[in-house]
């Protein structure tokens, strides 16, 4: 079974792509993150003629999960319990969305982006995180197989950005976003890429602006964190860079796990 996480920066604009990757690369489970597209905006019709069924939430142009399974989508949660909202009154945003896959419980997660060390979503970020980390560890508690995947909007180690000199007084690399992702290792959940694509050097995200990714100016920010009983099945992974690569690409690149049935 070969799972994935995707941030794909709209949906709509580049379905095209999404839709090649997936002939091409035989995932079973993806899931999606900035589908920027209300629910009646997705266009379910592509996934379905790929043998894929879709859970989707979406509530305006802005953020936006899913999950595509060709394996099964059952027990679909859109949103977790407790999760803070946004916004005046607090909102909560299309961030994370669950469904059992062949047996697997994946979350497809769009972490907030803290925007800057002072700014007011940096406190919303971090107690996003401490709610859905409380959560995350209550439904491995019976050892039920979860992964919990998406764009994290954390780059936890050194390794993981470029340069620390560049991002030294900026979002992603503060102590509290690090220590919030870390409480999940902690926690017994489990970075399954990284054995398998080990860095430094090695990115899932690359801005679109100054050449980034022809400099190699890019950011590892995207993951599947799997429960213990999930990491013992994984038996490869990759990010595919290819994938950045062209026309019409996202500023993310896929990221695949496979595991052992």
């Amino acid at each position: 079974m070969r799972i994935a996480t995707w941030n794909v920066n709209s949906i709509r604009s580049r379905i095209d792509r999404v839709e090649a990757w997936l002939a091409r690369s035989q995932v079973d489970v993806l899931a999606i993150q900035e589908s920027k597209a209300k629910d009646e905006q997705f266009p379910y019709d592509r996934f379905r003629a790929l043998g894929y069924e879709v859970a989707h939430h979406g509530v305006s142009q802005w953020n936006g999960v899913a999950i595509a399974s060709r394996v099964g989508l059952d027990d679909v949660q859109v949103g977790f319990d407790g999760a803070p909202g946004w916004g005046e009154p607090a909102t909560a945003e299309a961030r994370a969305i669950g469904a059992t896959c062949g047996g697997i419980r994946m979350w497809s997660l769009y972490v907030p982006n803290g925007r800057a060390l002072d700014d007011p979503h940096m406190a919303y970020k971090l107690s996003w995180l401490d709610r859905l980390r409380e959560q995350a560890t209550g439904w491995a508690a019976d050892g039920t197989p979860v992964a919990l995947c998406g764009d994290w909007n954390i780059a936890p180690t050194d390794d993981d950005v470029w340069s620390m000199e560049y991002y030294a007084d900026k979002s992603h690399v503060s102590p509290g976003e690090r220590a919030a992702f870390h409480a999940f290792l902690d926690a017994g959940f489990v970075d399954v890429v990284r054995p398998h694509a080990p860095g430094p050097g090695v990115y899932t995200y690359w801005d679109y602006q100054r050449l980034a990714f022809q400099k190699r100016r890019g950011m590892r920010i995207d993951f599947v964190l799997g429960s213990p009983s999930l990491a013992a099945r994984v038996a490869g992974a990759v990010i595919d860079r290819e994938e950045r690569k062209g026309t019409g690409a996202s500023d993310h690149a896929p990221v695949v796990v496979q595991l052992d049935a």
